[in-house]
């Protein structure tokens, strides 16, 4: 990694708006112009810094989470392959650049450039802390505090630990500039997240803490920090797709991209275990008298075949969640089940039940098919009831529901992948049990690899890649 930045890189992300998503940052190197960092205003650094963060969120690296956690299903080609846990470290590569160099050197020089401006300052923090906590959540340990330090050419892999409470510490302080920030018209056209919303910022803060508590099994300060978290679904980070509906290429859902282009008919989800979660006619169906899912069965349902076949939620224009709602709502519900007690998380999951009877989690393409989502009660999850028919712990059959949920309500984000290495050692009863993907496989993949330009440039790195099924720190 190396610490000089590059132009190039900056004015690439600047204008990517105009580029297909999934190709921001190819060909970083070229410099097709010498215009000067310091002509730009700060916060045109910032649409890039988003740009670059929502392609690896919800991109390559998304969707390899959700064939390792049984969500999804690669039919052939690339995503076969990986499909049966062969993975070389070429596919970390373009998310690993867009986080450190489309996001961190982008947001690092909006804050060099307008130290004191509280709201860009905020803002990119909270990106900071999203794209490299989420590479400590995927990776393990990842460079952080070296990081384009000039003097520093290869920056030491920082324990997996400290990188997830330095983000903790990030946000916090990007809660301070945010509640001391002034609202200035020319941020929201740059804000492609919430259009300069301080109030939807501070939240989606408190949500990402809420996270990385959580990853870190310290349910007490994620139960405070999600209450401050965010509250409704309009407040839900998202990637928006803006592009033109008569142009294929460009800004548009990321999962549709790739299906109108060369892996139309390599990955979908006919068959997954999601599926049959979902599916009122299977044998698995999670549904009962109080729970309808078929209009959730067919918004996730994706026709690998076409991307013009597909309405739900990788319709070419369908929004992806960042940080959401859904989250937030189920950090409350486990947390405060975990450290308060049975009542509180109950309660938690019945407000997210009255949210889910809204209908908000579907488009308007599936807005008269069948959903219920009725409160539960106590009874339900006592012996014998309807959510605990193996006789266990009350509280357990109830946290039991809620990961459940959460497995289902994180379709096509990191959430369910990082719930099931998570709960991996302490919580096994908890798991969501979904099937391995090989009958030679003895264990779920706990990581996702390294680089493969970090590993072979960075002096203080690995030196080779642990493999896939190494724990992370946090998880052992």
């Amino acid at each position: 990694m190396k610490t000089k930045m590059k132009k190039a890189v900056l004015l690439i992300l600047i204008f990517g708006i105009f580029i297909s998503c999934e190709d921001l940052v190819d060909d970083i190197n070229e410099d097709p112009n010498d215009i000067e960092i310091d002509e730009v205003d700060p916060v045109l650094f910032l649409n890039g810094a988003q740009l670059a963060n929502a392609v690896a969120q919800g991109g390559h690296l998304a969707r390899i989470s959700g064939l390792f956690s049984g969500q999804l299903i690669g039919y052939s080609s690339l995503y076969s392959n990986i499909y049966g846990y062969s993975i070389s470290s070429a596919e970390s590569e373009n998310a690993w650049n867009r986080w450190y160099i489309g996001v961190i050197t982008n947001v690092r020089t909006i804050r060099e450039r307008a130290p004191g401006d509280r709201l860009l300052g905020g803002i990119s923090k909270v990106i900071e802390a999203h794209a490299i906590g989420s590479a400590a959540s995927l990776f393990g340990d990842v460079p952080y505090r070296e990081v384009f330090i000039e003097e520093i050419e290869d920056p030491q892999f920082d324990p997996q630990t400290q990188v997830f409470n330095d983000m903790i510490d990030l946000l916090e302080s990007a809660i301070v500039d945010l509640n001391q920030a002034i609202p200035r018209d020319e941020v929201p056209p740059f804000d492609i997240y919430h259009a300069g919303d301080i109030t939807k910022w501070i939240e989606s803060a408190y949500t990402l803490q809420a996270r990385y508590y959580l990853q870190l099994k310290d349910y007490a300060n994620a139960y405070t920090s999600a209450q401050n978290g965010i509250s409704i679904p309009e407040n839900s980070m998202k990637y928006i797709p803006r592009g033109d509906d008569d142009i294929l290429e460009g800004d548009k859902n990321l999962f549709w991209t790739i299906l109108s282009g060369s892996r139309t008919g390599d990955i979908g989800n006919d068959g997954s275990y999601l599926m049959e979660l979902l599916d009122p006619s299977n044998a698995m169906y999670r549904g009962n008298t109080k729970t309808d899912e078929t209009a959730r069965f067919s918004y996730y349902a994706i026709n690998e075949g076409s991307a013009a076949g597909n309405f739900g939620i990788i319709e070419q224009f369908e929004p992806q969640n960042l940080v959401s709602f859904e989250e937030n709502s189920l950090i409350l519900a486990e947390a405060g089940a975990r450290t308060a007690d049975f009542d509180t998380g109950l309660g938690h999951l019945n407000d997210y039940r009255a949210a889910l009877n809204t209908g908000f989690h579907i488009n308007t393409n599936y807005d008269t098919a069948a959903f219920d989502y009725q409160p539960y009660d106590a009874a339900d999850f006592q012996s014998g009831g309807m959510e605990n028919q193996d006789d266990v712990d009350p509280t357990r059959a109830l946290l039991r529901e809620i990961i459940e949920e959460r497995y289902v309500s994180g379709f096509l984000t990191y959430m369910p992948f990082n719930d099931v290495r998570r709960l991996d050692k302490s919580d096994q009863d908890l798991i969501v049990p979904f099937p391995l993907n090989t009958t030679s496989a003895t264990m779920n993949p706990q990581r996702l690899p390294y680089a493969e330009s970090e590993l072979f440039a960075n002096s203080n790195g690995p030196g080779q890649d642990p493999g896939i099924f190494v724990k992370t720190p946090v998880n052992q």
